[in-house]
């Protein structure tokens, strides 16, 4: 019988529609305002990355929810265009 983990024990996240121009600068951009542990406790996984003159260059980030205001501040303060454009508990609500 596999042990289920309880609902307060599970990763909450969040997903962020993003318009920067590409994986690399928002990368750099995280690692460069909350450095390699906060990476490690944001846990950020891309899902999708859009390069298309319709999309603008949108990236769909996941992040962990206790972490989304030091990414947003990392967004705002840093010099590269990274706008956050909507932030939502499920994928399907991102549309």
């Amino acid at each position: 019988m596999a042990l289920k983990i309880k609902p307060s024990m599970k990763i909450n996240l969040r997903y962020l529609v993003i318009e920067a121009s590409g994986k690399d600068a928002v990368e750099k951009v995280i690692l460069d305002g909350i450095g390699t542990l906060g990476w490690a406790e944001a846990t950020p996984s891309f899902l999708k990355i859009h390069n298309s003159e319709k999309l603008k260059d949108k990236v769909i980030l996941s992040i962990n929810r206790k972490s989304l205001d030091k990414i947003r501040a990392c967004f705002e303060l840093s010099k590269e265009k990274i706008v956050v454009k909507k932030v939502s508990g499920t994928i399907k609500g991102l549309s």
